[in-house]
């Protein structure tokens, strides 16, 4: 994990080691000691300890004495990201009637770096492979709305991204080669959408389109997902697809009718 640098000279290096270790820790990272930490981060031990210490002070971190972890309210850093978003609501009533018709869950997600971060979620009743909810983060490669989202940044953004992502194999189905996976984007830009299947989990199956903001640019993706014992790639494709292009329509109708209130 490298800490950013800035000639800038309203950068605040202090504050971007301090978000620099509240970074390290994730759900397979979740206690770290102080050599930890360090080693994450790049820091210094005693600026790391520094830090630690201050974080948890302040309520940001807890510690047992030997390992730290997130405390529940460094979730409130989470929270206002959110609440500060519009589309999510606006997008709820939508999301629901499209789960409903389809009777499968639907999601909302924002690209994060190469994370998706998922902002609305309308889940079913149904069992399904990966437990996923409003704030969880999954690896864009491996998934449908990820894909969607990648795809539609610029081409020398995706040179970067593919030039330093680790492509790891979540299943045997996982696309993990940078070629195959540059011409899956390049796919999934022409046609509008995409289709996962057992990528990011056994028995999974997901299928997303592009949300677009008032001036054409893409801010958003929604899918559905199934599992894979429900619904065939044919039927996604043919009975799904067309209900999420037309929620996304009407959700790209509300947020430009909401922004023009505002």
């Amino acid at each position: 994990m490298d800490l950013q640098t800035s000639d800038d000279p309203a950068f605040v290096q202090s504050l971007e080691r301090g978000l620099t270790v509240l970074r390290a820790f994730n759900a397979e990272q979740s206690r770290l000691t102080l050599s930890d930490v360090a080693k994450l981060t790049g820091l210094d031990r005693s600026v790391a300890r520094r830090f630690l210490h201050t974080m948890v002070h302040r309520g940001y971190l807890r510690s047992d004495g030997q390992t730290f972890a997130l405390h529940p309210r460094a979730m409130r850093i989470g929270t206002a990201y959110l609440s500060s978003l519009s589309f999510p609501k606006v997008a709820a009533p939508h999301l629901a009637d499209l789960a409903a018709a389809v009777h499968e869950s639907s999601s909302m997600s924002v690209l994060d770096g190469g994370e998706i971060v998922y902002v609305a979620r309308i889940p079913t009743t149904r069992l399904i492979t990966i437990s996923t909810s409003v704030g969880t983060r999954l690896p864009a490669y491996a998934t449908s709305m990820g894909r969607v989202l990648l795809a539609h940044r610029p081409d020398e953004w995706i040179d970067g991204y593919l030039a330093s992502a680790t492509l790891r194999p979540l299943t045997s189905h996982t696309v993990t080669d940078t070629r195959q996976l540059r011409a899956e984007l390049r796919r999934v830009r022409d046609q509008g959408w995409a289709l996962v299947d057992e990528e990011l989990a056994y028995g999974l199956r997901s299928i997303a389109v592009p949300l677009h903001g008032p001036t054409g640019e893409v801010v958003a993706a929604v899918n559905t997902s199934t599992d894979v014992s429900r619904r065939s790639v044919d039927e996604l494709r043919d009975d799904v697809l067309p209900h999420l292009r037309s929620a996304a329509r009407l959700i790209e109708t509300a947020l430009a009718s909401s922004r023009g209130k505002a």
